[in-house]
């Protein structure tokens, strides 16, 4: 009971009752031992009595220094006294034994110490959500917390050298940082060995360099002067930076000061970056990095990000944007997988559909000779035809937009020898070119500065040309099968029957072997960073490739792949996601990082030969299919977002 835990009788029992929660006042009879604990809690809100006593000598000691009788500030070691004797905290040095002023019997003290006991993580998230109210200016919070915790937020030495910093005294902060260098050698340390000697100088010429700063700003150059010549160069530590330093000696006023050097200016902002700057380099167990806690929760939020299986909205790394109360997940329902549209204006297959790089219009190229260009409405994100390009005789089977959307390039199956550069703007066309009725011009792709393109097929073409049409350069005994420009502007990615991609250089007539697969490439496309390439294998399906390490990452499964030309394509924020067509009639998406799909939209009859994915309106992606349909795939609608599992165009669930 309560009345009885803290009786000398419960040694009778055998056991001990578990410590109150909350004491009466007691009467004199009572003992001194708890009136001293009901005075202190009265006067101070925490327990600095016996029982504070017994939990401070409980708690041991982490970096071997020893508190005084006073007190120190709760950022420093707290400290509380019992009797005369000196008591240390859980980061305290060794203690002091504990006078025997409690009235607990021995029993009751093993009782404590298996209960109040604080491990190093239970202490770590102490010290973390310390730091965070600190940091909110919660300083009376921290106080408390510090002290019935037994706990300190940093060092002592730690909490003289931020304080002395952000005042700027900078002869005391120097002291301190010597102080705290032996610190640096603690198991804890984050560097050992001849790196620790490297990490004191970079401390000591940041706390320098922030000295002279302050002092040409405050106009005091012969100060700063001596800072220069007496204490920084000294320290023979980058002596770049050094020059670098010297030359602000010339600034006419503080403003120039502050625009050379990109710095705050003395004062609060300024010290608090340097701070930032010092704490990395000391162990977390003497000063906590910056916003420790924040960090922690920023990478929680991040990683289940990275394992939601349908995130596909822009990462915001503000805390203030999510809900710290829940894990992280996003509904299947958000994802385009559910026919939002479907176009039909194509009278026979429809063999390629691309959005153009701002998004805001589709081109789809079909067997029925023509090209349509669909306006892609920026509110509810309906597809309006826009114009229709009419004469390719042979059937549109790829399509490629110039960088800037200008104009659009379109070219035929394999016993095509034409290509047509249309103007999107005006619905002209501006170039149709044929070198020869042998030649085979299958695959194109823009240079990154739009004014050149490449082009050729599997009769052995291989060109490079202008807007007006003028081949050059031709490579030889190339049978391309599919084409890709990067962004250094010089290499061109090409596949061809050897079941290979090879970089070529027109520039200085260079090629090497980046891809080599075992079956037929019937196509493929590379991530916007020119990192990654995503194949189409015949008889083996959807293959990622590492184009800088030139290895296989993953091979995507689920897909039903022949030798039909199917055009895959990147998606998505970050372009986390992959699509594909299937000669089983379905789109297939995938995860990034998984193997198996997230997701298979059904909807089409025929097989689905290209799928591309709006790449500025993440949630919306279209299919085109040899049944003569375009579909556009975009979330589930709002108002039929509760049925929407019931829609006739079901996307079955992967996430298995």
């Amino acid at each position: 009971t309560l009345a009885s835990a803290s009786s000398s009788s419960d040694s009778d029992t055998g056991g001990a009752s578990p410590p109150p929660r909350k004491k009466h006042r007691a009467s004199a009879a009572e003992g001194v031992g708890d009136n001293n604990l009901s005075g202190n809690m009265q006067a101070n809100g925490a327990g600095q009595g016996q029982e504070s006593s017994e939990l401070s000598c409980l708690n041991s000691a982490q970096n071997g220094e020893s508190s005084s009788a006073g007190g120190t500030h709760s950022n420093g070691l707290l400290s509380s006294t019992d009797s005369g004797n000196i008591v240390g905290t859980s980061n305290g040095s060794s203690v002091a034994p504990c006078s025997g002023t409690s009235t607990a019997s021995g029993s009751d003290v093993g009782s404590l110490k298996k209960k109040k006991r604080l491990s190093q993580a239970e202490e770590d998230v102490i010290r973390l959500i310390g730091q965070h109210l600190n940091g909110l200016g919660l300083n009376q919070t921290v106080d408390l917390l510090m002290q019935e915790s037994g706990c300190r937020l940093e060092h002592p030495s730690a909490t003289k050298f931020r304080n002395h910093v952000m005042e700027g005294e900078w002869d005391k902060a120097e002291n301190d940082l010597n102080e705290l260098r032996a610190l640096m050698h603690s198991p804890n340390a984050i560097v050992v060995g001849s790196c620790f000697l490297n990490l004191y100088l970079r401390m000591k010429f940041l706390l320098l360099q922030q000295k002279y700063l302050e002092y040409l700003e405050d106009g005091k150059v012969l100060e700063a002067l001596q800072v220069l010549r007496g204490e920084l160069t000294p320290l023979k530590y980058n002596t770049d930076r050094i020059h670098v330093l010297s030359g602000y000696l010339m600034c006419s006023h503080a403003e120039d000061l502050r625009a050379k050097a990109e710095w705050e200016g003395k004062g609060t902002a300024s010290r608090c970056r340097l701070l930032d700057k010092l704490q990395t380099y000391l162990p977390p167990s003497v000063m906590l990095p910056p916003r420790r806690l924040h960090t922690l929760l920023r990478q929680a939020v991040e990683l289940q990000r990275d394992r939601c299986l349908y995130h596909n909205t822009k990462l915001d790394n503000n805390l203030d944007s999510v809900s710290l109360l829940l894990d992280h997940v996003c509904s299947r329902k958000q994802f385009p997988c559910y026919t939002q549209q479907i176009l039909t204006e194509h009278c026979n297959e429809v063999w390629f559909c691309k959005f153009s790089n701002d998004g805001t219009k589709l081109a789809t190229g079909s067997k029925d000779t023509t090209v349509i260009i669909w306006q892609v409405d920026p509110e509810n994100h309906q597809l309006k035809l826009l114009r229709t390009l009419e004469g390719h005789a042979y059937g549109v089977s790829y399509l490629a937009w110039s960088p800037d959307d200008t104009y659009l390039i379109a070219c035929g199956p394999d016993d095509c020898s034409e290509l047509w550069l249309w103007n999107v703007q005006t619905g002209e066309l501006r170039t149709k070119m044929c070198r020869s009725h042998e030649d085979s011009l299958t695959s194109v792709a823009w240079y990154p500065d739009g004014k050149r393109f490449v082009t050729g097929g599997q009769r052995g073409q291989f060109y490079q040309c202008d807007l007006d049409g003028k081949m050059s350069d031709p490579w030889e005994g190339v049978r391309v099968q599919c084409l890709w420009c990067l962004s250094d502007g010089g290499t061109v990615l090409a596949s061809d029957t050897h079941q290979r991609i090879r970089g070529y250089n027109f520039e200085d007539l260079t090629d090497r072997n980046i891809v080599q697969e075992d079956h037929p490439i019937m196509s493929f496309t590379v991530s916007k960073n020119g990192r990654l390439a995503l194949l189409n294998v015949a008889t083996q399906g959807v293959h990622l490739w590492d184009l800088q390490d030139r290895v296989l990452v993953r091979k995507y499964q689920g897909v039903t792949q022949g030798f039909y030309t199917i055009h895959s394509c990147f998606g998505g924020h970050n372009e986390d996601f992959i699509a594909s067509g299937s000669e089983d009639h379905k789109v297939y998406i995938w995860h990034r990082r998984g193997e198996l799909p997230i997701a298979e939209l059904t909807g089409h009859t025929r097989t689905v030969n290209c799928v591309s994915w709006n790449p500025a309106i993440p949630g919306l992606m279209a299919s085109a299919s040899d049944d003569g349909t375009v579909r556009v795939w975009g979330p589930a609608p709002l108002v039929d977002s509760q049925d929407a599992d019931g829609l006739n165009e079901s996307c079955s669930n992967m996430d298995s």
